[in-house]
């Protein structure tokens, strides 16, 4: 072989990893997006539209409602009109949503832009993980999703340290229009470099048989093959393992995105400007929890453990790191850093958690059914979400109102604390060895 195809074969080596990056950085939108109303929350939208816990609650839970049954609809859609297409078009309405909230002028108008984004963010992931299932083989697959994965917490800490300063100095409306037009810029980039792997031009030969080394399916052929219902698909238990995997652990998650910011804020006083360092801290832990939970399973992987061991293990690892949510506001009596660094800790062990099982999709189904898999369980996981936020809404308002409002917050900490070690168990049941469903 000659320098020039020795060339060729080794940049071709490296384009799943350009590929990985445009997920990655449609994922930080994607939570950059959703996490601008949580920090204009207390100094901004409360004062102006009169919200208690409650009203906001009712938001979140628009939102969380949508973004379920967005999940199952945009899976579906996505395998039938495929990842370019389909991530292109719910990144595009996510993006315009986004901008719409500048335009409400009341509690409702946000239920409906919050409905539209919900609606329309859901396609982020059921199109990320369909992206990783086609452009890398299985043991890259757990790594590659912590990766892009890890786009959540870049998103959450970029928030932050943007938005209350946009919203000071140009107003609240422009923290939603510039992030939403940031969207409107990837798709840009989107379009000009990514192809599926059977049709790409600058994807080598070499890279092409690596990815599919691993892989019973061959995508030239799933492609042409009959695309599955996803009716069909809740006949089968690996369908319901996953499910229950993000239906015990997606609201935690929805928790701290949404309930972060006010509790640092009513249990310690921090202004908008103050929180702005803890809750970097936080989603920085979490990025290397995302890569790091990734990296793990692999490693298992590559000592030789079957793949149902590597993922259960992993899975186990990460249930017993959030467990320490139980003492976290009992140490923050003592320093607020206490609290937070525990609660960095469980954030950093649910994106670990999340980068597994998200890969226990593609380790379950074909590549033709990876979208509408991950599409119902997120739509469960969104339910799960729902019930966590309204149950959030409730304890609080009581709990403020009786002003306790600590109480109020233990108790979500408690039922946050043990939803992983519940997850496990129950995947554990419903699938002991991951085997692959016989579509």
């Amino acid at each position: 072989m000659n320098l020039n195809n020795e060339n060729q074969v080794f940049e071709g080596k490296k384009y799943r990893w350009t590929i990985l990056s445009l997920v990655f950085f449609a994922t930080t939108i994607n939570y950059l997006d959703r996490q601008v109303i949580s920090l204009l929350k207390d100094d901004y939208l409360t004062p102006l539209f009169n919200w208690n816990e409650s009203d906001y609650a009712n938001i979140v839970v628009v939102f969380q409602v949508t973004y379920a049954i967005g999940m199952v609809g945009s899976g579906f859609i996505i395998d039938k009109i495929g990842t370019k297409w389909g991530y292109a078009l719910s990144l595009t309405i996510w993006s315009i949503a986004s901008i719409g909230h500048a335009l409400a002028k009341s509690t409702f108008g946000f239920m409906i832009a919050r409905g539209v984004l919900g609606v329309s963010e859901a396609g982020n992931f059921p199109a990320a993980i369909k992206t990783v299932a086609e452009w890398f083989p299985k043991k890259e697959r757990a790594l590659a999703a912590g990766i892009f994965n890890s786009g959540t917490n870049i998103g959450a800490i970029l928030a932050p340290l943007t938005v209350p300063f946009i919203a000071e100095v140009w107003g609240w409306e422009w923290a939603f229009i510039i992030t939403g037009v940031i969207g409107l810029i990837w798709l840009l980039f989107w379009w000009l470099f990514y192809e599926s792997p059977h049709k790409h031009k600058k994807i080598s030969k070499a890279e092409y048989d690596y990815i599919h080394a691993d892989d019973i399916d061959d995508l030239t052929i799933s492609e042409k093959q009959e695309k599955v219902k996803w009716v069909k698909l809740l006949g089968y238990k690996q369908t319901w393992a996953f499910a229950s995997l993000k239906f015990f652990s997606d609201p935690v998650w929805w928790f701290l995105l949404f309930w972060l910011p006010s509790f640092l804020n009513k249990q310690y006083g921090m202004t908008k400007m103050e929180l702005a360092l803890p809750i970097a801290v936080v989603y920085t832990m979490a990025m290397f929890g995302s890569i790091g939970g990734g990296w793990l399973s692999g490693y298992f992987i590559g000592r030789g453990w079957p793949i149902y061991k590597a993922r259960r293990t992993a899975l186990l690892i990460f249930a017993f790191c959030a467990l320490p949510m139980l003492i976290a506001q009992w140490l923050g009596t003592y320093n607020y850093w206490y609290a937070v660094v525990i609660i960095g800790l469980a954030a950093s062990a649910h994106q670990a958690w999340s980068a597994n099982i998200f890969t226990t999709v593609s380790d379950m189904f074909p590549k033709k059914a990876v979208a509408s898999v991950v599409g119902i369980g997120g739509m469960i996981g969104a339910a799960g979400g729902v019930i966590i936020a309204k149950s959030a809404g409730l304890i609080l308002d009581y709990y403020s109102g009786i002003g306790n409002i600590e109480t109020g917050y233990y108790i979500m900490f408690i039922i946050c604390a043990l939803s992983y070690l519940v997850a496990w168990f129950v995947f554990s049941l419903l699938v002991p060895k991951m085997t692959r469903a016989n579509i």
